[in-house]
């Protein structure tokens, strides 16, 4: 009966021992509460531009096996601009990749993150992760995190083609983005 009452108390060491452990890897600051969500409606415009000495939009993956494209990855740094005209004032800049994912409608999954490089939002950014049947005139893609003054963000784009040159590949896409963050 002794050898089971030490064993027992080894085990309430030990245990207690590894509860303070643990305990050593958190805050002890209490619960967290949120800041109360915002909600920021954007609006800009995405140039696209795949042709001319400085494009913004290259291919990196191109299939030989598929005359849709089906397979292919374009990497993209493209400007985004208040007004659909490539001269009106730049905002800021999607960087990311189109995957051509669909073997039978143009359909792109977009990976791109949206960064802000003036006025109220400059620093900040959202992140788009979705499918993006793009020869669908409106379509939405997610918005699933952001940074700054985006953080912790979630929300759609509404995406609707202002124009489009299907011989050079060159694209203005208008953004109309509802963001709910803290």
């Amino acid at each position: 009966m002794e050898k089971n009452m030490i064993l027992a108390w080894i085990l309430i060491l030990s245990t207690a021992m590894a509860v303070a452990r643990c305990q050593d890897y958190y805050s002890h600051g209490g619960l967290y509460v949120p800041p109360p969500r915002k909600v920021t409606y954007l609006h800009f415009f995405l140039h696209d531009t795949m042709s001319g000495n400085n494009p913004s939009a290259v291919p990196i993956v191109s299939p030989n096996t598929t005359t849709t494209g089906f397979g292919g990855v374009i990497a993209f740094d493209d400007p985004l601009t208040v007004g659909p005209d490539i001269t009106s004032e730049v905002i800021g800049n999607a960087q990311g990749l189109w995957v051509s994912t669909d073997k039978d409608v143009l359909t792109l999954m977009a990976c791109l993150d949206i960064g802000f490089t003036k006025g109220e939002f400059n620093g900040s950014s959202i992140s788009v992760l979705s499918r993006n049947p793009i020869t669908e005139s409106a379509r939405e893609l997610a918005v699933v995190g952001g940074k700054g003054k985006f953080r912790m963000a979630k929300g759609y784009a509404q995406l609707k083609t202002y124009s489009v040159n299907f011989k050079t590949g060159d694209a203005i896409v208008e953004y109309n983005v509802t963001v709910i963050h803290y």
